[in-house]
């Protein structure tokens, strides 16, 4: 029954004339590249986040030896995370055409029969039950995450964290063995004989060349649909593909990008009103609390910096004024170098609504609690009355509608 050809256990099912060692191996090599920066630039963003300093920032439970930590996030360039984490979403993005035609190139041995022809043959079918398996689900949480599209189960944050190394793993293993041959391949040019190549192949439609230029197309345009997103400013209006947000931030100065509304997070007037917000802020001294009146005759300081987020989106450079974290440490005991911080916001739903920094974000003099943007009051939808702004850091650790700031070693 295998032999039959109307089944696609037969070889002779499968009668494309683009499959073959070349094809495949050449979306190979564009795959081992582009997944490697991805998996680098995965560990960056996670390290970002600051993971070993608090477990308010790292919803990842039992990582174990997988949550190693890489070094503590600086906050120069101001650019940096903008950067590392457009690099992350817009190339996996990108990447989708070379990931489904590679797919659809080595179709044929997912079902070649019999299932194991031996205890290593039999191993090997499972790692590509892994590396299949794994890099869909990666793709495609990936994707429904830049799109704010959490229809999956349980939060995105761990399940793309183990998804990625169960993944690469595989990755790295199927690498390892498959590299050589797909190199010589490349540099052969010339179709050879093996099990993707059709014994009866249908009359071609288009060359082999002609099929990847049509591969490269794709990933142009959808590079092209969403890179925008990333550099923020009127690029944004190029990424068709990028969500712009979950609500219209208007014009006028506070008219950049909203993921997270004051009525999302349960902010309602009578919180932020100026007679019943206080900011509270507790140290080694102490606690104070502080009106908006009282943050507003505290020395001002300004910074122009982006905010960055993990969808991939990022603004163009705010102008910011505020207080400075250091600052506020200052009046709770910390006048040499201040210490982590746990900000809390007032927010009722949605993630996040704790975060912690590190010293060297603290002490960074363009790192504030914010109260005003570009020459205007914070709206509610951008974190009225106060928000923290941090050079670097990840947009949901720049925390808004601030109600309590707790310095010390966390």
């Amino acid at each position: 029954m295998r032999d039959h050809p109307r089944l696609p256990t037969s070889p002779g099912f499968w009668r494309s004339p683009l499959r073959g060692p070349w094809f495949t191996s050449v979306l190979g090599l564009v795959l081992l590249v582009g997944i490697t920066v991805l998996f680098v630039t995965g560990l960056v963003s996670y390290a970002a986040y600051n993971p070993g300093l608090s477990r308010v920032n790292d919803m990842t439970p039992d990582k174990g030896l997988l949550g190693f930590y890489l070094f503590a996030w600086p906050t120069d360039p101001v650019w940096l995370y903008r950067l590392t984490q457009g690099v992350h979403v817009t190339l996996g993005i990108t990447l989708i055409p070379v990931l489904l035609a590679k797919l659809w190139s080595v179709v044929p041995r997912l079902f070649t029969l019999p299932p194991a022809r031996s205890l290593a043959h039999a191993l090997e079918r499972i790692s590509l039950v892994l590396l299949v398996g794994g890099g869909l689900f990666e793709f495609t949480t990936g994707v429904l995450n830049v799109q704010l599209d959490y229809v999956f189960p349980g939060s995105f944050y761990p399940l793309h964290f183990y998804g990625a190394w169960v993944f690469f793993a595989a990755f790295v293993a199927h690498a390892a063995l498959k590299t050589p041959a797909a190199v010589r391949a490349v540099r052969r040019r010339r179709q050879e004989q093996n099990d993707l190549v059709s014994p009866r192949p249908a009359a071609p439609t288009v060359s082999r060349r002609g099929a990847l230029g049509l591969v490269g197309g794709g990933s142009l345009l959808l590079f092209l649909t969403t890179v925008g997103q990333s550099l923020g400013g009127p690029f944004r209006r190029t990424a068709l593909l990028a969500p712009h947000g979950t609500a219209d931030p208007g014009g006028g100065p506070n008219g950049f990008q909203i993921n997270k509304t004051a009525a999302y997070a349960g902010i309602t007037p009578a919180d932020t009103h100026e007679d019943a917000w206080r900011l509270v802020v507790t140290g080694r001294t102490g606690t104070v609390r502080l009106s908006r009146a009282q943050l507003l005759r505290l020395p001002q300081h300004s910074a122009s910096l982006p905010i960055a987020c993990v969808e991939g989106w990022s603004t163009a450079d705010q102008w910011w004024r505020g207080v400075r974290l250091r600052d506020l440490a200052a009046l709770v005991g910390y006048d040499g170098d201040p210490p982590d911080v746990l900000v809390e916001s007032l927010q009722r739903h949605g993630a996040f609504r704790r975060a912690a920094l590190r010293a060297n974000q603290v002490a960074d003099g363009r790192s504030l609690l914010a109260l005003f943007v570009n020459g205007e009051e914070l709206s509610p939808d951008h974190g009225h009355p106060a928000r923290v702004i941090v050079p670097a850091a990840p947009g949901v650790l720049n925390t808004k509608w601030v109600g309590r700031l707790t310095f010390g070693d966390l």
